[in-house]
């Protein structure tokens, strides 16, 4: 046998080894798919790509050690948190069309319903930063930051001197940083924390022999916990882009949206920032009392009922992913979702097209420029589909639209840090809160008809009408969906 025929049935044991492991790994079919045909029509290429940037061979190993030491902690509260999401559910707090939907997180995600919840909407950088600023001043016990991006700049610095003050004066700091998302901080920065006495750690380090395989799987979450009972979450990273108050030259007005909770909810964002941590540091976590001082107090605050959703390469279900679906699907009038990046998936648009052929006020707002020329050409095929249905699609033309929110009817708000595409769903930790709320939810809308007073509604018809070869091109990106 030639060593040119030896080679071709190498490269044939390699394809058909590869189609096995995509099968074998894959739970969507359509990203299975997509994968096998990229495999083989590009020759050598598609098993380059597959294999660098697919499969999934590390998560195993690296994510069931995370999950092994989640386990203890797991085990130590999910009792308490099961009796006390009884006694809120019960409590007919929550509207019964939440039911399936509360009841869903709570089992799936051990996540808590809970009820003693203070919970301050917050509109951009502007409004995000001085409240964090003034909640990390009034930190006696300890401070859990954890960021996909934190740079180095004029509000990364701000905050750190924060820290840097409270960790002198006795309180735990722990910075928790996505090692890609925060490539920039450099390890001057870093060590000014270490020298203060905060504990660092990077997640998921990037290392050259692993680069490629490790943008996948990136911690996309945005999380403060001070003291136990204070948190941040929402789309808001740390850096000067997000803030639209410092006038810096060129500076492209971003429009985010972030969530300020004081009360129980608060335990859960504990909960996964002390998983994430475990995962990342030698220095690991131990579930005290002092790390989730008000889960179990029966005082009311505020009344307003939260529970938070999470979900990462880590999680047996993608829970966001099916949170949003069962949110979608329990709607009974109006739907409004904003997103940066809008590539739903079948199962999300199905959802949508149901909703608006049975009459619901099903509204999207996306950006009038984004950031990626590719997802926008991916998500237009998308509006194309809603377009012809009915649906009302509107471009944000003041800036960046970067908030990640959804308002369900008049009594569901949800904010986090997940996109509506598949990177967020399969590939990234995120995390959202679900406010089960009128107040919220009012609130929210309110901001979002706000944004359409700067946004231009697509004509359906002229959007129907353009040329079927861009039509064709977009559908054909489209098919890139699973990668972007």
């Amino acid at each position: 046998m030639s060593w040119f025929l030896l080679g071709q049935l190498v490269y044939v044991l390699i394809v058909v080894f590869a189609i096995l492991r995509v099968l074998h790994d894959t739970r969507s079919s359509t990203k299975a798919l997509a994968y096998i045909l990229f495999i083989v029509f590009f020759p050598l290429i598609g098993v380059i790509f597959y294999f660098s940037f697919g499969i999934n061979y590390r998560k195993r190993k690296l994510y069931t050690k995370k999950i092994s030491h989640d386990e203890p902690f797991r085990n130590r509260i999910k009792e308490k948190m099961k009796r006390y999401s009884e006694s809120v559910r019960d409590s007919g707090l929550v509207s019964s069309k939440r039911a399936n939907l509360t009841e869903y997180l709570r089992r799936s995600g051990t996540s808590p319903l809970t009820a003693n919840n203070e919970v301050k909407l917050l509109i951009n950088g502007e409004e995000k930063f001085p409240e964090l600023l003034k909640a990390l001043e009034k930190a006696t016990s300890h401070i859990h930051i954890e960021y996909y991006v934190y740079q180095n700049d004029i509000t990364g610095n701000q905050v750190a001197d924060v820290l840097i003050k409270k960790a002198r004066e006795g309180v735990e700091v722990r910075f928790l940083y996505d090692d890609y998302g925060s490539h920039g901080l450099g390890q001057s920065f870093i060590q000014k924390l270490n020298d203060a006495g905060i504990e660092t750690a990077p997640f998921y380090k990037i290392t050259w022999y692993a680069f490629a395989n490790r943008i996948n799987y990136r911690n996309h979450r945005k999380i403060v916990v001070i003291d136990g009972n204070v948190g941040f979450v929402g789309g808001i990273n740390m850096s000067d882009k997000y803030r639209n108050d410092l006038h810096i030259e060129k500076h492209i007005y971003w429009r985010d949206t972030h969530v300020l909770l004081r009360g129980q909810a608060v335990s859960y964002l504990q909960y996964l920032f002390m998983c994430d941590w475990n995962f990342c540091s030698k220095n690991k976590l131990e579930y005290t009392q002092n790390y989730f001082p008000d889960f179990l107090k029966q005082e009311t605050i505020e009344h307003e009922v939260v529970q938070i959703a999470a979900s990462g390469p880590d999680s047996p279900q993608p829970v966001i992913f099916y949170s949003l679906l069962e949110a979608i699907n329990s709607a009974k009038n109006r739907i409004y979702i904003t997103s940066p990046y809008f590539i739903p998936g079948e199962s999300l648009m199905d959802a949508l097209i149901i909703a608006i052929q049975s009459g619901l006020d099903v509204k999207l707002l996306v950006p009038g420029v984004s950031d990626s020329k590719t997802v926008n050409i991916a998500a237009s095929s998308y509006y194309t589909e809603l377009l012809q249905y009915g649906a009302k699609i509107y471009k944000y033309d003041k800036g960046f639209v970067h908030a990640k929110t959804i308002v369900i009817d008049d009594d569901l708000a949800i904010i986090g840090s997940a996109n509506m595409d598949y990177r967020s769903f399969d590939l990234n930790f995120e995390v959202n809160a679900m406010l089960y709320s009128k107040n919220l939810n009012k609130q929210l809308a309110e901001a979002f008809e706000n944004d359409l007073k700067d946004s231009e509604q697509i004509d359906a018809e002229a959007w129907l009408s353009r040329p079927k070869y861009v039509k064709l091109w977009e559908k054909f990106v489209r098919l890139l969906s699973p990668f972007l």
